[in-house]
C-alpha cells in the first residue's frame, strides 16, 4: 500500500472541505482533500444549491415569457418548453463550477484524491480510489472531517430513486409530472416545488406542522404562503403522511385521517442528516450523537486530539456559506490566526419567487426572549425600482433593540431579497443601529432603498410610506 504524508488531510470536498483546503494551501500548509465523487463541490455544487438555482431561474424565465412580457409591450407567441435543454444548461453550470475547483486546487497546490476516505488510525486515512485502483494510505498531523449531509429519509416513504425520491431526484425529472406531491414545506421543498409548478405540474405540498417555512419570521412565512397559493401550489398543513409507495404506474400517498393522494411523482423533502457513517470513526474512538452529528469545541476540534470537523456534520444551520466560513476559521485557528465566527449573523435565503431572506432574530424569538424591540417596514410597492421591474410584492422589515437601536434582525420577502440581505448582514456584523442604515445614502432608484426606508420607519420617519 502506497503511503503519502500531508500536514493536513481534509475528508470531504464540499463547501467546508474544498474552501478549507484552499485556505490551508494559501497559508503554506501541505494539504490534501478527499472526495468519493468524480467532481468536487459536494452536494451544494453538484446536486443542491447550484443546480436548483439554475432550474429556478430557467423556470422563472419560462413562466415570465408566457405570462408577464406582454405587460412590457413584448408580444410572444408559441412559447414551448424544452426540458432537455433546460437540464443541459444546468449540467453545464455544474461542470463549469466543479471544473473550477479542480483548477483552483492545481493552482493553489492542494493535492486531490478521488475516492472513499476512512480512518484507520488517528493520523491515518485510507483512500479507496473511485477508479478501483490500489488503496492509498495518507498520514497527517491533522485531519478535518467535512463529510457534509444527505437528504433525510422517512420510514413510511418507499423511495425508489425514480417515482419517489429526494431533492437529488427532483432536480432531474425526465418529464414534467402532471401531479407532484412534495412532502415537507421547508425551503428545499418549496424551491423545487416552485420549479415544477412553473413548468406545468399540479403541485401539492404536505406539511406536518401548522405552517410552512418553519424557522422563518412568521409574518413573512404567512405572506409567502398566500403568495405561493396564488401561484397555484396547493398547501395542506397539519397533514401527516402515513405512507408513500409506487402502485402500478402511479404513486399513492396515504394521509392520516384523510383521503389518499394519487400522483405521478413524490418529492421527499423533510430535512437533511449528517453523512458521518462509514468514516471509520470507531477506529479512533470518536462518537457521534444519536442523530449522527459530531461534537466540537470553539476551535472545531473533536474529542480526539488533532481531528477537527466543520460544516453540516457538526450541526447548526445546514447552509453552504456557514460551512465555508467554518472551514476557513478552523484552518486559520490551526495556523495560529485569531479568526472570527459569528453565528448570530448568518443569513438564510429561500430562492422562490418572491425570494425570502433573513438574518438575525425573528419577532417570535425576540418576544420569547422578552427583548423589547422596534419595527420598521417598507413595502416594495413604495419603491420606484420595484415598480419599474414590475414586481412590487413583498417588504423589508427591520427589528431594532428598543433601548440601543442596534439591529437585531432583518427579514425580506420580494425581488432579489437574497442579494439585499447582504447589506443587513454587514451592518449587523459591525453592530450597526437602524439609525446607521437610515443615515447611509442609498442610490436611487434601487431596491436597496427599501432597506433605507424600513430603517427610517423604525423611528416613524419614513418618507415614501404612509
Amino acid at each position: 500500500m502506497k503511503t503519502v504524508r500531508h500536514e493536513l488531510v481534509v475528508l470531504g470536498g464540499g463547501p467546508a472541505g474544498y474552501v478549507a483546503a484552499i485556505r490551508a494551501a494559501q497559508l503554506g500548509i501541505n494539504v490534501a482533500c478527499i472526495d468519493e465523487n468524480a467532481r468536487f463541490g459536494g452536494t451544494c455544487v453538484r446536486v443542491g444549491c447550484i443546480p436548483s438555482k439554475s432550474l429556478l431561474e430557467s423556470s422563472h424565465l419560462y413562466e415570465e415569457t408566457k405570462h408577464s412580457l406582454a405587460d412590457h409591450g413584448i408580444k410572444v407567441g408559441g412559447v414551448e418548453l424544452d426540458l432537455s435543454a433546460m437540464m443541459k444548461r444546468k449540467e453545464g453550470i455544474v461542470d463549469a463550477l466543479t471544473g473550477g475547483i479542480d483548477m483552483l486546487f492545481k493552482k493553489k497546490g492542494v493535492t486531490a484524491y478521488r475516492g472513499r476516505g476512512k480512518f484507520s488510525g488517528v493520523n491515518t486515512i485510507e483512500v479507496s480510489p473511485s477508479d478501483g485502483g490500489e488503496t492509498i494510505q495518507l498520514q497527517a498531523d491533522q485531519v478535518m472531517i467535512c463529510a457534509g449531509s444527505r437528504p433525510a429519509s422517512l420510514r413510511p416513504v418507499e423511495e425508489d430513486g425514480d417515482r419517489i425520491g429526494n431533492s437529488t431526484t427532483g432536480l432531474s425529472f425526465p418529464e414534467v409530472p402532471k401531479r407532484l406531491v412534495v412532502i415537507g414545506g421547508g425551503y428545499i421543498g418549496l424551491e423545487l416545488g416552485s420549479v415544477w409548478n412553473r413548468l406545468g405540474s399540479e403541485v401539492i405540498v404536505l406539511e406536518a406542522l401548522d405552517r410552512i417555512l418553519p424557522g422563518l419570521d412568521n409574518e413573512l412565512a404567512s405572506l409567502a404562503h398566500r403568495t405561493f397559493k396564488k401561484q397555484g401550489i396547493d398547501f395542506r398543513t397539519s397533514t401527516f403522511v402515513e405512507s408513500a409507495k409506487v402502485v402500478g404506474d402511479k404513486c399513492v400517498v396515504a394521509i392520516k385521517g384523510g383521503e389518499a393522494i394519487e400522483c405521478d411523482r413524490v418529492l421527499l423533502s423533510t430535512g437533511r442528516t449528517p453523512s458521518t457513517d462509514n468514516l471509520g470513526l470507531e477506529s479512533i474512538g470518536l462518537e457521534t450523537d444519536k442523530r449522527g452529528f459530531i461534537a466540537v469545541n470553539e476551535n472545531f476540534e473533536t474529542a480526539v486530539e488533532g481531528v477537527y470537523a466543520t460544516g453540516d456534520c457538526i450541526g447548526g444551520a445546514m447552509l453552504a456559506h456557514k460551512a465555508m466560513e467554518e472551514g476557513i476559521v478552523c484552518v486559520e485557528r490551526m495556523a495560529g490566526i485569531k479568526s472570527h465566527m459569528n453565528y448570530d449573523v448568518i443569513p438564510a435565503v429561500v430562492y422562490t419567487n418572491p425570494e425570502i431572506a433573513m438574518v438575525g432574530k425573528t419577532e417570535e424569538q425576540l418576544k420569547e426572549a422578552g427583548t423589547e424591540y422596534k419595527k420598521g417596514v417598507c413595502p416594495f410597492g413604495a419603491n420606484g425600482r420595484a415598480r419599474t421591474l414590475g414586481d412590487t410584492g413583498g417588504r423589508v422589515k427591520i427589528l431594532a433593540d428598543a433601548k440601543t437601536d442596534r439591529v437585531l434582525g432583518v427579514h425580506i420577502i420580494g425581488n432579489r431579497a437574497g442579494d439585499l440581505i447582504a447589506e443587513a448582514a454587514a451592518a449587523m456584523e459591525f453592530g450597526a443601529s437602524s439609525e446607521d442604515i437610515a443615515r447611509t445614502c442609498h442610490a436611487h432608484p434601487t431596491l436597496s432603498e427599501a432597506m433605507h426606508e424600513a430603517a427610517l420607519d423604525v423611528e416613524d420617519r419614513a418618507i415614501h410610506t404612509a
